[in-house]
């Protein structure tokens, strides 16, 4: 039980390092400024509404899992 807890605050911690991360560099106004507002809504959507079916459906935490692998995913590309 304990574990799926860790896990979904785990991906809290990590979707808030993403938005934060995208935030910094639209506030940089850099050239993929446009283009990374757009892919973040985009991949919000496709992340945040099947991870939080899964928890209200009381699915287990091997999901929440998969759902942490795609947003690290994620992170890794605007820290480039």
């Amino acid at each position: 039980m304990f574990k799926a807890w860790w896990d979904i605050v785990i991906l809290a911690v990590e979707t808030q390092q993403v938005m934060w991360l995208r935030f910094m560099r639209l506030a940089a106004r850099g050239p993929t400024a446009s283009a990374d507002a757009q892919r973040m809504v985009t991949e919000k959507f496709a992340v945040a509404a099947p991870a939080a079916a899964d928890l209200l459906m009381g699915d287990s935490h091997v999901k929440v899992k998969r759902h942490r692998r795609k947003v690290r995913a994620i992170k890794r590309r605007p820290s480039k």
